[in-house]
């Protein structure tokens, strides 16, 4: 065995923990198809994942919340590979999640679909966001919804939209009031400052009841 096949092999052996089974090979390949450097970080309230491009002597560089579950974790890994490969073709000449980035993203996400390894009704959101690709999964709802069907399921903890208008709550430790909906947020009060804050629709909350 060659030093990079021994090399794949860990890396898959490393993932084994995050992605799908079945999936490792192919995000090793990812990895081994151009010089990034990827990072499973802490979780962050505002993002999935993240992608930056090389800069200063910096290779480029992706990091996944490694708090996501098995199938939000893949889909994200994608998505920062298609940001990677768009700045590879086209630099900064293109917007973030336009047309070339999508195009980017449904060639990385047909091979998963071709497996045939996912759930169904994962594969079945997922060939939806195909044909109208969002710029995240955060952005596309029925595809979010179906993925946070395989988180760790938590008793005390609800969807933002299954509390009453009006209703409070509590995220982060903060007390809220909810609000009415801005497209695919919700505009709610946090009780002791009075300030308003766009809270996302499937932002998971833990209710208060009076």
């Amino acid at each position: 065995m060659t030093e990079k096949q021994t090399s794949k092999t860990k890396i898959q052996k490393q993932f084994s923990q995050f992605v799908p089974k079945g999936f490792e090979e192919m995000v090793a390949d990812l990895l081994f198809s151009a010089h990034v450097q990827f990072k499973i970080v802490k979780p962050r309230n505002t993002k999935l994942g993240d992608y930056r491009p090389a800069h200063a002597g910096k290779p480029h560089r992706i990091t996944v919340n490694g708090n996501l579950n098995i199938y939000s974790f893949l889909i994200t890994t994608i998505h920062e590979f298609a940001h990677l490969n768009t700045y590879l073709e086209f630099g900064r000449k293109v917007a973030p999640h336009g047309e070339e980035w999508k195009n980017h993203y449904r060639k990385l996400l047909l091979p998963v679909l071709n497996k045939q390894l996912l759930p169904k009704d994962i594969e079945n959101a997922l060939v939806n966001s195909l044909v109208n690709t969002k710029a995240s999964s955060c952005a596309d709802i029925p595809l979010m919804r179906v993925l946070k069907n395989y988180d760790k399921q938590n008793e005390e903890v609800i969807f933002i939209e299954n509390i009453e208008k009006n209703g409070r709550f509590l995220l982060q430790g903060k007390e809220f009031i909810k609000g009415e909906l801005r497209r695919k947020r919700f505009l709610c009060e946090e009780v002791s400052s009075k300030k308003k804050y766009l809270i996302h629709t499937l932002a998971e909350v833990i209710p208060i009841f009076e």
